[in-house]
């Protein structure tokens, strides 16, 4: 089981929670399309902020969209003016005109802990022509010394050109898949060569969570 599902919706509501929070009796589809949309657009247009995830929170008349990036500065432009012209654009595409929208840059202090942006990395370098080995090899000892207990890493295709597609993987440390309560971060991305597309994978376990006791937490 743990090698078939994607290892964040298997430990959800249990250690990790949605990216789009928000309730609705009606029109939920709808909701649902436009998040995916304003997701979409946002990691298109902040390819180079280091975008490691963007949340949605929706109440009755607002929106608040929060964008968890290594590089905030890049977001938020010289003297606010980038995340001013980007409200005005997500308010004019995606929102309805009696819609308050709010947006939030938060900042990821450990981007080798994030498997969204040590996958986006290696498909860059990759894109570069770098060697693949060369290029997962960094990205392991890197996830490393930022303090992960375990990374694996994955590349399929037509590595360096390679006539018959395969795959390469390189691990350390442990992967405990199956343990729910381990906190596994996990992405997958596509680097686009002239030989075809590369798929990248990353897993990073970053140790285990546990509940805190309600009782001993109120007694503290």
């Amino acid at each position: 089981m743990g090698h078939k599902v994607d290892p964040r919706s298997f430990r959800l509501k249990q250690i990790t929670t949605w990216k789009s929070k928000w309730f609705a009796r009606k029109n939920f589809s709808g909701y649902l399309k436009t998040d995916d949309l304003i997701r979409s657009f946002l990691l298109k247009k902040l390819k180079d902020a280091g975008v490691a995830t963007v949340e949605i929170e929706r109440s009755a008349k607002a929106i608040e969209v929060i964008v968890k990036t290594s590089r905030p500065g890049v977001v938020i432009g010289r003297g606010g003016a980038g995340i001013e012209d980007l409200k005005k654009i997500l308010k004019d595409k995606f929102l309805a005109s009696d819609q308050v929208l709010n947006v939030k840059i938060q900042e990821v202090t450990k981007p080798y802990l994030n498997a969204e942006l040590v996958v986006r990395m290696m498909a860059e370098q990759i894109e570069k022509r770098m060697p693949f080995r060369r290029v997962i090899k960094q990205a392991v000892l890197q996830v490393e010394r930022a303090g992960a207990k375990g990374v694996k890493v994955s590349v399929a295709g037509r590595l360096n050109g390679a006539e018959i597609a395969r795959t390469e993987k390189l691990n350390s440390g442990s992967i405990p898949l199956h343990t729910i309560r381990a906190d596994i971060d996990y992405a997958q991305g596509v680097a686009h060569t002239t030989y075809g597309a590369i798929g990248v994978k990353a897993w990073i376990y970053k140790g285990e969570v546990f509940k805190k006791d309600s009782k001993s937490t109120q007694d503290n």
